[in-house]
C-alpha cells in the first residue's frame, strides 16, 4: 500500500493507495510544532478508521513546501514505518524528478514540490500544453508543455490571505464568509461588496492572467487545458470561465503517478 503526504503551508493532505485505487484521504492543519511522534500517533487513528494497519504500507512519497514538517515526517517515518517499508521515503524535489519533467526555469531548486507534482500529474492525464491553478494559501499558475517541460508560472497571494488583510488593516471592515455569492456585482452592502469583490475580482483577474499566459505560450486561451485543484477551486471556478476542470485529488493523484514512474529506478 502506498502512503502519500502532501506538506503545504496552510494544511496537510494526504492519501492511501492500494493497487492505483484512493482508499482514505484526510485534510489537516499543517502544524509546524508538531512532531513526529505525534503525527505517528494522529494518522494511526486514521488508517484505524478505516480499518488500515499502517504494516500494510509499503511505499511512502512526501512532497513538503514546509521543511521543519517535512523533518518532522522523515523522522516519524523511519520511527514508525519503516519495518514494512520496501524503501525509504521518497522525498519529492525538482533534483529527485529531473528524469520525469524538464524544469526550465532559471532556479530549478526554488519551484515548490507541489507544484511539480501537479504538473506530472496534469501531463499524464492530458498529454498536452496546460495551465494548473493551485488555489491554496498562495495561487499559483504553472505552465507546462506537451513534451512535460515546466515553464514556470506566476505566484498571488491567497484568497485567504487577501480576506485576512482586510479585515485585520481596516477599521470597518468585518471577517465574512464567502460560501455564499453575492446576488450582483455591485454589492448594495459592505458584506455584499467584499464578497463581489473576492469573488468576481479574482475570477477577472484569473480570467486576464490566463490570456497572457496563453499568449505567452502561443496559444489562445481556448486551446490550452486549464485544470483548477487546491481548497479554495470549487468557490472561485464559476467565476473564472477560462478554468476547463477541477481535480482537488490532482496531488495525491501526482504522487501515486511519481510513485509508479520512479518504482523502479
Amino acid at each position: 500500500m502506498l502512503f502519500v503526504v502532501d506538506i503545504g503551508n496552510s494544511h496537510t493532505v494526504s492519501g492511501l493507495f492500494r493497487d492505483g485505487e484512493l482508499m482514505g484521504h484526510w485534510r489537516l492543519n499543517s502544524d509546524r510544532d508538531r512532531s513526529d511522534d505525534e503525527l505517528a500517533l494522529r494518522y494511526h487513528a486514521l488508517f484505524a478508521m478505516i480499518g488500515i494497519d499502517k504494516n500494510e504500507i509499503t511505499n511512502i512519497v512526501i512532497a513538503s513546501v514546509v521543511p521543519t514538517l517535512e523533518a518532522a515526517w522523515v523522522s516519524c517515518c523511519d520511527k514508525y514505518f519503516s519495518s514494512s517499508l520496501i524503501r525509504p521515503p521518497l522525498v519529492v524535489s525538482a533534483k529527485s524528478l529531473h528524469k520525469q519533467i524538464k524544469i526550465l526555469i532559471d532556479q530549478p531548486d526554488e519551484v515548490g514540490a507541489d507544484r511539480l507534482v501537479n504538473a506530472i500529474a496534469a501531463w499524464d492525464q492530458y498529454h498536452q500544453d496546460l495551465v494548473i491553478i493551485d488555489f491554496g494559501t498562495a495561487i499559483t499558475f504553472d505552465c507546462v508543455t506537451a513534451d512535460c517541460s515546466y515553464l514556470g508560472g506566476t505566484i498571488l497571494p491567497g484568497i485567504a490571505i487577501s480576506l485576512d488583510a482586510l479585515a485585520s488593516r481596516t477599521a470597518k471592515l468585518p471577517r465574512i464568509d464567502i460560501s455564499s455569492p453575492p446576488e450582483n456585482v455591485i454589492g448594495t452592502s459592505t458584506v455584499t461588496a467584499m464578497k463581489s469583490g473576492i469573488l468576481h475580482g479574482y475570477g477577472a483577474m484569473i480570467d486576464g492572467l490566463l490570456i497572457k499566459i496563453a499568449g505567452e505560450m502561443k496559444h489562445s486561451v481556448d486551446e490550452l487545458q486549464v485544470i483548477a485543484t487546491g481548497g479554495m477551486a470549487r468557490l472561485i471556478s464559476p467565476y473564472a470561465k477560462n478554468i476547463k476542470s477541477i481535480d482537488p485529488l490532482l496531488t495525491l493523484n501526482g504522487l501515486r503517478i511519481i510513485h509508479e514512474m520512479t518504482s523502479n529506478d
